[in-house]
């Protein structure tokens, strides 16, 4: 039986900046548009949070299932190591979903924003797909792009529009910031288990690029995310130091991306970019609203 440490692990506690750094800022957008409510923001807290553990178990179950897990480089996964029997660990993802939804709901009925149960439909379905059912996305190359969606433009916009009932040009920069710090965090954990996935048969984006394609995207991607605010930086020229920080963490993760031989060399990559989504997210906070 998995002891509570390993279910910790499990859990994969690096990846949870990347579900709470969302909320900032579509909270910071929300403050922009004199909209910040308190109460509503923890909910899209939780619910973020619930939902980033669930794809987590979720991950490790369907992965350990399918031998995808057996061999690897990187954290314990509960379903792969046998230290939790995957029924357990499925019960957990589900759990987690179960609690996404609830708290979901009710964010939904304070804000009265009820075209959103929808869209948390698609954001549990989307979680659990990612790895899990007959043909899991994630396996086809798509998980970027979900990620990309769902982490980044749903979880910002639909922070920011429960709060303020509207949605701006600032939210839309923001989410499209926060998706692709999120799609860096996942093409440095692909890259890694390029040689794994490939033969487990598990495609995906990094497979399909390649190994030096997919190393290049990920400082692309982080190169983007700190520019993008400059559009407004009319409006708020604090998100020049935005830009200029976001630059500045991403070299090192960025240059260990490019120039790493051994796979498990890009483990730091994860931790460096969750704590990089976070910064970014505060720092967009604060130069919004100062």
């Amino acid at each position: 039986m998995a002891t509570v440490s390993q279910w910790v692990q499990g859990a994969r506690l690096r990846t949870l900046p990347m579900a709470i750094a969302p909320v900032v800022v579509g909270s910071a957008a929300a403050a922009d548009l004199d909209g910040f409510h308190l109460g509503r923001a923890v909910l899209a807290l939780l619910v973020s949070l619930a939902l980033q553990i669930g794809v987590n178990y979720s991950n490790d179950y369907s992965d350990g299932v399918r031998g995808t897990d057996d061999v690897r480089v990187g954290p314990l996964r509960l379903t792969g190591s046998g230290a939790a029997r995957p029924g357990q660990v499925k019960a957990a993802a589900f759990a987690c979903y179960g609690a996404a939804m609830v708290l979901g709901l009710i964010l939904v009925v304070w804000a009265q924003t009820w075209w959103l149960i929808a869209v948390g439909a698609l954001a549990v379905l989307a979680a659990w797909y990612y790895t899990g059912g007959k043909k899991p996305y994630g396996y086809l190359g798509l998980g970027e792009v979900f990620v990309f969606i769902f982490f980044g433009l749903v979880a910002v916009l639909g922070t920011t529009y429960t709060q303020a009932l509207e949605i701006s040009g600032l939210a839309w920069v923001g989410a499209i910031g926060c998706g692709l710090i999120s799609t860096a965090l996942l093409m440095a954990n692909n890259v890694r288990d390029i040689p794994t996935d490939r033969e487990a048969g598990k495609r995906t984006l990094a497979v399909r690029l390649g190994d030096t394609g997919a190393r290049w995207s990920y400082p692309v991607m982080i190169g983007v995310a700190a520019l993008l605010p400059l559009i407004f930086i009319g409006q708020h020229p604090l998100l020049l130091a935005v830009a200029v920080a976001t630059l500045a963490a991403g070299f090192d993760p960025s240059r260990t991306m490019i120039r790493a031989k051994e796979r498990h060399e890009l483990i730091p990559v994860l931790k460096a970019t969750g704590m990089l989504g976070l910064m970014y997210a505060l720092l967009f906070a604060v130069a919004t609203l100062l």
